[in-house]
């Protein structure tokens, strides 16, 4: 038997499929930012970052990722996991007040990592991660400003800052949020010494700062779960609709 569709309730069905591909394209865009991961660290403490890049153009590769390292706000040990493919360059830049260490003092400080040679696919990301510390106790956030370069020439500049109350940008930069560490015994330490000209930087495997690394965590797992959510419900809706159309055809006329 087939089942004929009269023109309202055809219409009511193209408005619940537009409205399911509109949430799954609403959960893509949620994921879609280069982000920082996890998100939130106490200060003071030592840990490992991952930068999530994914690929947002359909006909074009991303082949460059530059991620800047505030130094108003100076991390003294910055070393990079390798990435197959990928060859990862840092800059250091003079600090104006130099880092006090147990090593001695820190007068210069990563402030750029830029990762080369690779490429990231469409439909595909990449993960870049580092290890820092120790994080910074004299501010509650840390904004690492990206740019991602992409094989047909264009440059997306992921460096806007969320304002209070404001709506999120289009292009946010990545931001770890740094939240009071708890009081114990130890520290970092403040012992001055000879002054130390290069700060601890390694482009390969994570060595003592490692140690003290933490699992990286998903900062886009809320977004990616509402997404979900409501794709389920404009799932529902639709099979309810179909269901109640045909019911009503059924009947005799």
């Amino acid at each position: 038997m087939s089942t004929k569709l009269t023109s309202g309730t055809r219409r009511t069905t193209v408005l619940l499929a537009t409205a399911a591909v509109s949430l799954v394209a609403a959960a893509s865009v949620a994921e879609a930012h280069v982000t920082v991961n996890p998100n939130t660290e106490p200060q003071g403490g030592y840990t490992k970052v991952s930068f999530r890049v994914p690929n947002e153009e359909a006909n074009a590769s991303t082949t460059s990722l530059e991620v800047d390292i505030p130094v108003d706000h100076p991390i003294a040990s910055v070393s990079v996991r390798p990435v197959p493919g990928w060859t990862a360059t840092a800059t250091t830049s003079q600090l104006a007040t130099p880092i006090k260490t147990d090593d001695g003092q820190v007068t210069q400080a990563v402030s750029k990592i830029v990762w080369t040679g690779g490429k990231i696919d469409p439909g595909q990301f990449q993960e870049f991660d580092v290890s820092l510390g120790p994080l910074p106790k004299d501010t509650d956030k840390i904004v690492f400003k990206a740019l991602q370069t992409y094989s047909d020439g264009n440059v997306v500049r992921w460096i806007d800052v969320q304002q209070p109350g404001q709506a999120e940008p289009d292009h946010p930069a990545p931001v770890l949020h740094l939240t009071a560490a708890a009081a114990t015994g130890t520290g970092t330490g403040t012992t001055t010494g000879a002054p130390t000209t290069a700060p601890s930087v390694s482009l390969a495997a994570d060595a003592n700062a490692a140690a003290n690394a933490k699992s990286a965590s998903t900062s886009d797992t809320a977004a990616r779960t509402l997404g979900i959510a409501g794709l389920g419900i404009g799932v529902l809706g639709f099979g309810t609709a179909i269901v109640a159309v045909r019911r009503k055809n059924n009947q005799p006329s």
